[in-house]
């Protein structure tokens, strides 16, 4: 993993927001944007270049899975804007209907 510009308490922090509000929106972006026909997606953490997950699949086995960031990340504000599009984007691809975020 890259360095990023912010501790890993931070990343804790971002993991367990995604893990505990988002965890539906995880799988929707392995899904669409990892390639994995997840069942369920945990977020393990990231780095400058990617989000990165422990995705389930229908198995039962897992998988990392690195979801990559338009560019690499520079702040931590940058984080929330790449979700949000990554999960748009992902929304979109499997035309699912947006929530507001």
């Amino acid at each position: 993993m890259s360095d990023l510009p912010f501790g890993p308490e931070a990343v804790a922090a971002i993991a367990a927001h995604m893990n505990g509000d988002h965890a539906e929106d995880n799988v929707l972006i392995c899904r669409a944007l990892g390639g994995v026909e997840a069942v369920s997606a945990v977020n393990t953490g990231l780095d400058a270049e990617a989000m990165v997950f422990r995705a389930v699949l229908a198995d039962g086995s897992e998988r990392e899975v690195r979801v990559p960031w338009n560019e690499p990340l520079k702040d931590r504000v940058q984080v929330r804007h790449e979700v949000v599009r990554m999960y748009q984007e992902a929304c979109a691809v499997l035309g699912v209907a947006p929530r507001g975020h």
